[in-house]
């Protein structure tokens, strides 16, 4: 008991030292050494301040809370759900199924020959972009050498043609795109000047050549990504019914998005916008963790608007895009202005997530001259 009397009487010693201490602390703050003005020199922030903060730390807080019950959610939705995605890729896309119960399986890609005629139409179109900026500058001598450097690879490409698995029907064309590249090129270097007239007949003798091309690559990733998914689909069985899929597109790529129709053809007509989404990403690839985040994303806020509103869709679209659309009517009448809007469509609308309202003018490669 001695041991424990002198030990609780250091502790008290010790505690009431330390708030002594505190207190001085307290009030030597003025006397803080200079390189703490860093650290305590700022004003103190006004009540109103602090305010403003505790009720905008509501918002920061619900992206913390949001990854951390999308982490469940996603595990809750891929137990009872199997879920498709397909990916942009530079190689013709990756479709990639997710079955509950099952590993990830990855679809076998596109056959090579879809990037060997990308790599040859790529090739011919990015003359227009290397010669572009240096079109009727005869003094601008900057494009000679990344040219010259690029009719190298072009001639390696030629040479080597006959040797890869394009198949022998489909040679010549891409042969004469290859030769004509090369003599675009030849004729510049020569001339050490890139003239419009010259860059306008290399791109309209290009053209009826790059439309072969973009055809048969059609064909081939087309081909080849329906019939992963009939065979998929057959493998699933009943569970097809319920089966999300996914795909992402840019803003390019997002009219005729290939990957997205092929999807839309075996999932059909009622599950566009509801099992099957189109998912807008910022750059041409992403990864599939992205987009199982953003498809467990619009999944999940479908049980809020349900709770909230008592309708599964309206968290899909801008939660105050209605309420906005009053508010651009009534302050553009106020400014004598015609408000430019466009048609309201039901929450749940199955209509393409593009542009679907037909209009002149050519629509398709071959409907152009």
């Amino acid at each position: 008991m001695k041991t424990c009397r002198h030990l609780f009487g250091a502790l008290a010693l010790a505690c009431g030292a330390l708030t002594a201490a505190g207190a001085g602390s307290a009030l030597r703050a003025a006397d803080a050494p200079p390189y703490m003005n860093i650290i305590v020199g700022g004003a103190v922030p006004s009540a109103a301040e602090t305010a403003k903060q505790d009720v905008l730390a509501l918002n920061t807080a619900m992206f913390a809370l949001y990854a951390d019950s999308g982490k469940i959610i996603a595990q809750n939705i891929q137990a009872q759900h199997p879920i498709i995605l397909a990916l942009f890729s530079g190689s013709g896309g990756r479709l990639l199924l997710y079955r509950p119960g099952h590993p990830r399986l990855e679809a076998p890609s596109v056959p090579e020959v879809y990037q060997l005629l990308k790599s040859i139409g790529h090739s011919t179109m990015v003359l227009s972009v290397l010669a572009g900026p240096h079109v009727d500058k005869p003094t601008d001598a900057s494009w000679i050498a990344p040219m010259q450097a690029f009719r190298a690879e072009m001639q390696a490409a030629l040479d080597g043609l006959s040797k890869t698995s394009m198949p022998a029907d489909w040679q010549p064309n891409n042969i004469a795109i290859l030769k004509d590249n090369i003599a675009f090129m030849d004729d510049s270097l020569a001339k050490k000047v890139i003239t419009f007239d010259a860059l306008a007949a290399f791109a309209a003798k290009q053209g009826p050549q790059l439309k072969k091309s973009i055809a048969w690559a059609a064909e081939t990733q087309v081909k080849h990504w329906m019939g992963v998914l009939a065979e998929w689909k057959t493998m699933l069985g009943a569970d097809w019914d319920k089966t999300y899929g996914a795909s992402n597109t840019i803003y390019v790529a997002r009219q005729n998005n290939i990957l997205y129709s092929v999807l839309a053809q075996f999932f059909g007509a009622d599950a566009i916008n509801t099992r099957l989404m189109l998912i807008e990403t910022v750059s041409f690839t992403t990864t599939p963790e992205d987009m199982l985040g953003s498809l467990t994303r619009i999944i999940a806020d479908r049980t809020v608007g349900g709770l909230f509103f008592g309708n599964t869709a309206v968290m899909d679209y801008e939660l105050m895009g209605g309420d906005a659309r009053a508010a651009i009517i009534a302050d553009a009448t106020k400014r004598g202005m015609t408000p430019f809007l466009p048609p309201l469509v039901p929450f749940g609308s199955k209509q393409w997530p593009t542009l679907i309202t037909p209009g002149p003018g050519p629509a398709t490669l071959s409907q152009l001259p």
